[in-house]
């Protein structure tokens, strides 16, 4: 041995690396196996210094323990080729000088297209760091680990693990590790936590009551809208039988629910009754829905009960209004054909005029209806839209005496249509028909409920008693008799008294 190279050889040659692949390798890799050896990396692992000793120089063990002799040397050189993890050697102010196998699967670079570029050009490559401050960690440190984000050859993103150690001639040894299947899982995991904490907030806040139970019926879960609509507390509801919120008289739906729900069937929407904590009843609409485990079992059920208690009644109450439309309906058609029916005239235009007038009359009080949410009319505000005609600014006409008097939409109803008569009566043959003619109209109501309305006349035309019963008289005879009223009419000779008693 009568020399070293520069690497610590006496031939100044490196010796080559294993050239055997495994059956895994593809041919073209087979061929150009990166080794540290065609990278002049090779002494990076096993380079040795001469010394001087009584027999001349001698070896100095590697710096990482091994002699270049040493058969360990050239395997640990090979599995750092062969290795599936990838792994890089650069200068930390310089290229890339070993690239192996493993860098070659994750990158898609090889080996040619990766030695002399710098890495992090190459892979493009997203400290977590500024770069400066990575490269004086590993000076101080020797060493550093930590997430980076490379781009690969197509383009595709990888974050690795990546461990870097430093050696003394300024090489970096980095083996990085491909976590973005972690990263990716571990996302997904945090993105499904918020997401069940999200449904798990809006299950807790809901306003409908939702509960989960087991095949057997024992309560699992129980949500602050359960405890506001059963008013039992969660601690007191879990762990008990859903039949605790069953009346008796419905058990058997909870078994029915059961066994549709073991067929995997779900109940929408379905409208029961229910029991609170203390014994009070409460309508609710159900919503059932079966729970499968991981395996697909159904290991469960969950419930959805809304309060509809308001909702029923709203239904109620549109049942009661449907029918006393109906019912009211019933009634109009009813007047409007006995208007038709007893209406005269000696002529058509006059007869149009005739039923038209007595329509409106009935079409005015039901604008009253309105103002009253359909309750009924006021009998002041009746007589006055019935006869604004003849009112002045100071009742000198028409004069109206009575105490405050709501009456029923029928009663209100018929109440109209006799003021309409009587009003264009007496304007054709009555005290309306001169100047100097008045009418006064004045009601009671007796305790029970009787009402009782007098219209008279003064100053018109001398009348007397009809000889036979006009259209008029008979119209207002059989609207108040159809309320089971009476209608009276007296003809003294100072003017037309009418008389009229019925339940309003």
């Amino acid at each position: 041995m009568t020399g070293h190279s520069h690497h610590g050889w006496p031939d100044g040659n490196e010796p080559s690396p294993p050239s055997t692949a495994p059956s895994g390798i593809d041919q073209k890799r087979h061929r150009k196996t990166p080794s540290l050896d065609d990278h002049k990396c090779y002494s990076f692992i096993t380079k040795g210094r001469a010394a001087s000793g009584p027999g001349g120089p001698v070896k100095r063990k590697s710096e990482l323990g091994f002699e270049r002799e040493s058969p360990t040397a050239e395997c640990l050189a090979a599995l750092l080729t062969l290795s599936y993890e990838p792994m890089l050697v650069w200068r930390l102010d310089g290229p890339i000088e070993f690239w192996n196998a493993g860098a070659e699967r994750l990158y898609g670079f090889v080996q040619e297209e990766a030695v002399r570029r710098t890495s992090h050009v190459l892979l493009q490559t997203e400290f977590p760091i500024d770069f400066s401050d990575l490269r004086s960690q590993l000076r101080d440190r020797r060493n550093w680990l930590g997430e980076l984000h490379h781009t690969c050859k197509d383009g595709s993103k990888v974050v690795v693990e990546s461990r870097m150690q430093l050696f003394s001639d300024s090489l970096v040894l980095e083996a990085n590790r491909d976590i973005t299947k972690r990263i990716e899982i571990e996302a997904a995991l945090r993105e499904s936590e918020q997401r069940l904490r999200w449904i798990g907030s809006v299950v807790e806040f809901s306003d409908d009551a939702i509960v989960s139970k087991n095949l057997d019926g024992i309560i699992s879960s129980w949500n602050r809208g359960a405890e506001r609509l059963f008013n039992y507390t969660a601690e007191e509801a879990i762990g008990q039988p859903i039949t605790i919120i069953i009346p008796q008289d419905r058990l058997d739906e909870e078994r029915l629910i059961l066994a549709r729900l073991r067929q995997g069937e779900r109940i929408d929407h379905f409208e029961t009754v229910r029991q609170r904590k203390h014994g009070s009843l409460v309508n609710v609409s159900l919503t059932v829905s079966p729970v499968k485990n991981v395996e697909g079992k159904i290991v469960g059920a969950s419930k959805v009960a809304r309060d509809i208690t308001e909702q029923k009644r709203n239904q109620e109450h549109i049942g009661v209004l449907a029918r006393e439309a109906e019912h009211r309906s019933k009634n109009l058609l009813s007047n409007v054909q006995a208007i038709v029916n007893l209406s005269q005239s000696d002529t058509p235009e006059r007869l149009k005029r005739v039923i038209g007038g007595r329509i409106q009359a009935m079409s005015n009080v039901h604008s009253l209806f309105v103002e009253s949410r359909r309750i009924g009319a006021e009998l002041s505000a009746i007589a006055t839209q019935e006869l604004a005609p003849y009112l002045d600014e100071h009742d000198a006409r028409v004069r109206m005496e009575g105490p405050k008097a709501l009456l029923e939409p029928d009663a209100a109803q018929a109440v109209a249509v006799v003021l309409h008569e009587l009003a264009t009566n007496a304007s054709k043959y009555g005290a309306l028909s001169g100047a100097k003619g008045q009418v006064k109209l004045t009601w009671s109501r007796a305790e029970d409920g009787q009402l009782t309305l007098r219209w008279t006349e003064l100053g018109g035309p001398s009348v007397k008693v009809p000889e036979r019963q006009g259209f008029g008289s008979r119209l207002i005879e059989r609207t108040i008799s159809q309320l089971g009223g009476k209608a009276r009419f007296d003809w003294p000779s100072e003017g037309l008294v009418c008389e009229i008693a019925l339940q309003a």
